[in-house]
This record gives structure tokens, C-alpha cells and sequence, in this order.
């Protein structure tokens, strides 16, 4: 599977350590969720700012998984630079929609499709106006 992921991703490139393996030599499935945090976060951090920030400006704001469909498709080995692709797909009132493409060069290895609720408070609450603009492509959906 080789399709190109949209100009905006956000990329992440990550070495894979025997840390991460598991007694097959190939990446254990639980470190990738580890990965895709990683990139979800950076996304948010390039375009918004740091988390611990915002979470502090505005009074308690955080972001939470709520949902997250993966397909494994084919597996990294120790020593493989990976890259961690993760880009925005929908906006609605509450939640972010990601995908995410763990790759080796064109390769897709992992693809997730991840659904990110903001919370104040015990409660989601609308997406803050910076974040979905700056989340927002030209031409993207957004409700």
C-alpha cells in the first residue's frame, strides 16, 4: 500500500531500539500506540503550542482518545528509521478526527484512524477557535 499522504501531514521520524521489540525482533503492537501519541502530540505542539501550556491557559483543558481503529499491515525491525505521519481528516464541535500512517519509506506499516474529544473539566467542550484554525486546511470539513 503506497498512497501519498496529504502535503500537511505532520512527520515524525523515529529509530526503532530493541526497546521496542518484542521476542520476534519485529516492533511489539503496543510501542506503536506509543509512537502515534508521540506524533499526535508534536502535531499539536507545531501547531499550537506546547500542551502543559494550554492545559495551564485554559484552566484545565486537555485532549483524550476516544477512539482508535488500527491496521497492522507489515512490521519494523530493530534499526529501522520509521516515520510517524498525522494530519487532521475532520473537525466537528468537541473532537479532532486524525489519521495516522506509521511508514518505512513508502511503506505503510501501521495506519490508525484516532478520534481526540477536548475535555474541561470531566466535560468535552468545542475544539479552542487558534487550534481548529490552525488544524483547518483550505477546502477541509469542518462542523
Amino acid at each position: 500500500m503506497t498512497s501519498a499522504p496529504p502535503e500537511n501531514a505532520h512527520r515524525l521520524p523515529v529509530r526503532i531500539y530493541y526497546e521496542d521489540t518484542d521476542f520476534s525482533g519485529f516492533v511489539y503492537h503496543a510501542s506503536y500506540l506509543r509512537f502515534m501519541e508521540r506524533g499526535r502530540t508534536e502535531l499539536l505542539r507545531a501547531l499550537a503550542g506546547d500542551q502543559s501550556e494550554m492545559h495551564a491557559e485554559g484552566a484545565g483543558l486537555v485532549f483524550v482518545v476516544r477512539k482508535m481503529s488500527l491496521d497492522f499491515l507489515k512490521p519494523a525491525r530493530m534499526d529501522d528509521w520509521i516515520d510517524v505521519l498525522t494530519w487532521s481528516s475532520e473537525l466537528r464541535g468537541a473532537s479532532m478526527h486524525l489519521t495516522q500512517e506509521v511508514r518505512r519509506g513508502d511503506d505503510i506499516l501501521v495506519r490508525a484512524e484516532v478520534v481526540v474529544a477536548c475535555v474541561k473539566n470531566g466535560r468535552a467542550i468545542r475544539l479552542p477557535d487558534a487550534l481548529r484554525r490552525a488544524l483547518t486546511p483550505p477546502g477541509f470539513r469542518s462542523a
